[in-house]
């Protein structure tokens, strides 16, 4: 009896072994799917394909900027190069037609875009890079720095845009990029005012205060963590400069204080054929068409660029 019934008991543990041993379900899988973690800066960058009028813009500004440097390189004229067919219309020798005395009307624009591009770029440039780091350190120390800093930069905003950029690029002559200096000077403060905003935002942060107490100094917290985290908001509005610099150049050729010839641009082109739109209309649609392409393109850019830094748009599509 006893060895029946140790028999039986062992037979019954292994049962229950075998019992708590769990089934296959299904077949495992061969390999896990897992997803990439993205940076900042791939996010930005696919919201902003998303945006398909920007990334229309984008494709057309492009052309526009080859169309002037290469195609500039490559025509058979050039800007000041005169020619025996004098006020003829467009042709396929002179797509764009020619002027009174003879200048292909073509290689103008293309030198034309060239020159109010360089402006606006470069007043882009400045503007943002002067605006941004006075606005930040207004903003970082506070107290009586922010309040002098930005005191100048409201006096600077006070003044007539446009009396004083002609004042001032009258006194300094017609030399583009001297102009495109004036312009920024007047516009660098507007910039100043975004990333003062952005900065009084950011200071409190955690980063920064981890930075403190590490020992970082107030110039390392402002150019390496500040300044690069208000970037979003300030790249955006200096798609706006380049836009409103081309339409400032624009209404200072127009009133005769841009740039001077024998160079030209495309305010300046406008401005000698404003009394040729009844008799040779070519000579002043064509430039004209060229500004107002360039700043539509330009503002819609920005739009893209307004709605890629956005950090409430989550959402990206697969």
């Amino acid at each position: 009896m006893p060895d029946q019934f140790e028999t039986e008991s062992r037979m019954g543990a292994a049962a229950s072994t075998q019992a708590v041993v769990p089934e296959p379900v299904g077949e495992q899988p061969d390999r896990e799917f897992t997803v990439s973690e993205r940076s900042q800066a791939q996010l930005v960058l696919r919201r902003f394909r998303q945006h398909r009028l920007a990334m229309i813009s984008l494709i057309l500004l492009a052309v526009i900027i080859l169309f002037a440097y290469i195609g500039g390189a490559l025509w058979k004229y050039h800007a000041n190069d005169i020619t025996p067919d004098n006020s003829q219309p467009p042709s396929l020798d002179h797509p764009f037609g020619t002027d009174a005395v003879g200048h292909d009307a073509m290689a103008q624009v293309m030198r034309g875009t060239q020159i109010s591009l360089q402006i606006s770029v470069l007043v882009a440039v400045f503007a943002t890079f002067v605006g941004a780091i006075w606005g930040a350190v207004a903003g970082f120390y506070r107290g009586a720095t922010d309040s002098v800093l930005m005191r100048v930069a409201d006096l600077v905003l006070t003044l007539p845009l446009l009396a004083v950029a002609a004042v001032l690029a009258h006194n300094v002559g017609g030399t583009w990029w001297l102009i495109a200096v004036v312009i920024a000077g007047l516009y660098w403060a507007n910039v100043s005012r975004i990333s003062r905003g952005v900065v009084l935002s950011l200071r409190e942060k955690e980063f920064v205060e981890a930075s403190r107490a590490l020992g970082a100094s107030d110039a390392r917290i402002i150019f390496r963590h500040l300044v690069p985290n208000a970037l979003g908001s300030i790249i955006v509005y200096a798609t706006v400069l380049v836009a409103l610099s081309i339409l400032l150049e624009t209404a200072l050729s127009f009133l005769g204080f841009g740039v001077t010839p024998p160079d030209t641009s495309l305010g300046l082109l406008v401005s000698n054929n404003q009394t040729a739109v009844d008799t040779r209309p070519w000579l002043f649609y064509f430039p004209g068409l060229f500004i107002i392409l360039i700043v539509l393109t330009i503002n819609f850019i920005g739009d893209g660029l307004r709605d890629a830094f956005d950090p409430q748009q989550t959402k990206v599509r697969a």
